[in-house]
C-alpha cells in the first residue's frame, strides 16, 4: 500500500538546511559543528521513523512536481531505499563527528566550506535512496557529483585540483553520455520512468526489441561510474588527495554507494529478473564485474600508501554488490544488497584509521607503520576488526556478504563452479593485502632510527567513531537481521 508522507520531504530538506545554516556560522566553529551533528541526528531520526511502515509491506511516498506524463520528482521509501538510507544517515553522524577531530587536529583551512558541501553531498545521496524514478535518480546523482567536488579538491593545490578534474570528468561525462539517453530512449520505450514495485517484472513491455534493451542495460551499467566498475574507476584512486573524511564519505557514505545502489536499482526495478534472465544478462555481468573484483585486488596488493590500497579495495568490493545481484537468485541478491552495509561500516573504519594514523603519527605508507600497533593500539584493533570483514571472517559482517554470495552460486543452475572460484580467489587476495598491514603494525619491527616518541592515540573525538564502527561490524556480523529484514523484503 502507498502511504504519502511528507517524512521524506523533511529528511531530504534536513541536510540541505543544515549547509545553509553552516555556511551562516562560519566566525562560531564550536555552532557550525554543533549545527552539522544536530541535522545528522535529526535526518537519522526522521528516516528510522520510517521504519516500521515500511517493514509492515507499505511503501511511502511523496510527489514534489510533475514535469510530463510518467516522468515527475517524487520521493519513495521502500525496503530498498531504507538499505541504503539507513546506513547512510547513521554513517553521518559519525563522520561528522570524527571530522571535528581531525579538521581541527590537523588545523585545515576552509572548515566551513567542508562541512557545508559534506551536508550538501549527503542531501543528494538520501534524495538518490528516496527517488521514485529514474528521472529523480538521475538529477540527485548529479547533485552529488556537483557537491563532493569542492571536497575533492579540498587542499586547492596542484595534486588536488588535478584529482578532482579526473573525478568530475569521469562522472559527469558518463552520465551525461550514457544515463541521459538511456533514460531518454527508455521513456520512448516504455512511455515512464517509474521504478517497478517488484524486481521480478521491470518496466519493459513484452513485446520490446531485446537488442535495444540489451543496449540501454549496458549504457545504465556503464552510466553510473560512481559504481568504480573498471575502465571507469580511475577517478575514485585520483580521488584521495582529498582529507580522510572526505575519502570516507566518497567510500563509505555517498558517493561510490550511490553508484552501487543506483545500479542495482536499475537492474532489478527498471529491467527487472525476468527480462535480465530472459536477455541472458546476468552472467556476463557477473564474469565482467569480476574481473574487476580481482584486477583492483591485485593492483592494491602493489600499493604501500595506506589510502591508495584502500582505494583499490574499494574498486574491488562495490563488485561484490552488483555481482550478486547479476546472479539473479535469491541468496546472491541478497548477499549483494547486504554488502552495502556491510561494507560501508567496514569500510569507513578502514578509512577513519588510516586519518588516525596521519593525525597521530603523519604516517602514510604502510612499510612506515612497522610497531606502530604497539603505540596505537586501539587505532589498529579497530583497522583489524574491519579488515576481518572486508575479507569475510566470522564473526563480522563481511562473513555474512561472502556466506549468501557463495549460497546464491550454488543455486545457480550454470556457471556456478566459476563463480565460486572467483569469491574464493578474490578472498585469498584480501587477505593479501589486508593480512600485512596488521601484522607489521603489531609485530613487526620498528624501521631504524624511528622510535615514536611521543606518537599517542588521535584525539577522542576520532577515536570513539572508528571504534564505535568496528563494534558495529561485528555486531551486524553477529545479529544481521536488522539490515536483513530489509533484504529479505526485496526478494520477497
Amino acid at each position: 500500500m502507498e502511504i504519502v508522507s511528507c517524512k521524506l520531504l523533511y529528511a531530504l530538506l534536513t541536510p540541505l538546511i543544515g549547509s545553509l545554516v553552516v555556511m551562516r556560522c562560519a566566525r562560531y566553529p564550536n555552532l557550525r559543528e554543533g549545527v552539522s551533528f544536530a541535522a545528522s541526528v535529526i535526518m537519522f531520526g526522521l528516516i528510522i521513523s520510517m521504519v516500521p511502515e515500511v517493514l509492515a509491506g507499505n511503501r511511502l511516498v511523496y510527489n514534489l512536481f510533475n514535469i510530463l506524463p510518467g516522468v515527475s520528482v517524487t520521493l519513495r521509501a521502500d525496503a530498498f531505499s531504507m538499505i541504503f538510507a539507513v546506513v547512510a544517515s547513521f554513517l553521518w553522524i559519525l563522520a561528522v563527528f570524527y571530522s571535528m577531530g581531525y579538521m581541527r587536529g590537523l588545523k585545515e583551512h576552509a572548515q566551513t566550506r567542508f562541512n557545508a558541501c559534506f551536508a550538501l553531498a549527503l542531501f543528494g545521496a538520501i534524495g538518490v535512496a528516496f527517488s521514485d524514478n529514474l528521472f529523480t535518480m538521475y538529477l540527485f546523482y548529479e547533485i552529488v557529483s556537483v557537491c563532493t567536488y569542492p571536497l575533492v579538491a579540498h587542499h586547492q593545490d596542484g595534486e588536488s585540483y588535478s584529482g578532482a578534474r579526473k573525478y568530475i570528468i569521469y562522472l559527469t561525462t558518463t552520465a551525461k553520455g550514457l544515463l541521459l539517453p538511456a533514460m531518454i530512449l527508455i521513456y520512448v520505450l516504455t512511455g515512464t520512468l517509474d521504478f517497478a514495485n517488484n524486481i521480478s517484472t521491470g518496466i519493459f513491455p513484452a513485446d520490446v526489441n531485446s537488442a535495444l534493451v540489451t543496449m540501454l542495460y549496458i549504457f545504465c551499467l556503464l552510466g553510473f561510474a560512481k559504481s568504480g566498475i573498471m575502465p571507469l574507476h580511475n577517478w575514485l584512486p585520483s580521488a584521495m588527495v582529498a582529507p580522510t573524511p572526505v575519502s570516507a564519505l566518497l567510500h563509505a557514505v555517498a558517493v561510490v554507494k550511490v553508484g552501487v545502489f543506483s545500479t542495482t536499482r536499475v537492474m532489478l526495478y527498471v529491467f527487472g529478473t525476468s527480462t535480465m534472465e530472459a536477455l541472458n544478462l546476468g552472467i556476463p555481468t557477473a564474469y565482467f564485474v569480476s574481473f574487476t573484483i580481482l584486477t583492483a585486488s591485485i593492483i592494491a596488493l602493489s600499493k604501500d600508501n595506506l589510502k591508495a590500497r584502500l582505494a583499490y579495495s574499494t574498486v574491488s568490493q562495490l563488485s561484490y554488490i552488483i555481482l550478486g545481484v547479476a546472479l539473479l537468485t535469491t541468496s546472491g541478491i541478497q548477499g549483494g544488497l547486504i554488502h552495502i552495509a556491510n561494507h560501508a561500516f567496514a569500510k569507513i573504519t578502514l578509512f577513519f584509521c588510516a586519518g588516525a594514523i596521519y593525525v597521530a603519527a603523519h604516517k602514510k605508507n604502510i612499510s612506515e607503520m612497522s610497531g606502530l600497533g604497539r603505540t596505537m593500539p586501539f587505532t589498529f584493533a579497530a583497522f583489524a576488526i574491519a579488515s576481518l570483514s572486508m575479507i569475510g571472517v566470522p564473526p563480522v559482517a563481511g562473513f555474512v556478504t561472502k556466506w549468501k554470495l557463495l549460497m546464491g552460486a550454488l543455486e545457480m543452475e550454470a556457471h556456478y563452479i566459476g563463480i565460486i572460484l572467483i569469491l574464493l580467489t578474490s578472498t585469498l587476495l584480501n587477505v593479501g593485502y589486508f593480512a600485512p598491514v596488521t601484522y607489521k603494525a603489531f609485530f613487526g619491527k620498528r624501521p631504524t632510527g624511528e622510535s615514536f616518541e611521543g606518537i599517542r592515540e588521535a584525539p577522542l573525538a576520532m577515536l570513539i567513531p572508528l571504534m564505535l564502527a568496528a563494534v558495529i561490524s561485528v555486531v551486524i556480523g553477529i545479529y544481521p537481521d536488522f539490515i536483513m529484514h530489509f533484504v529479505k523484503a526485496v526478494t520477497g
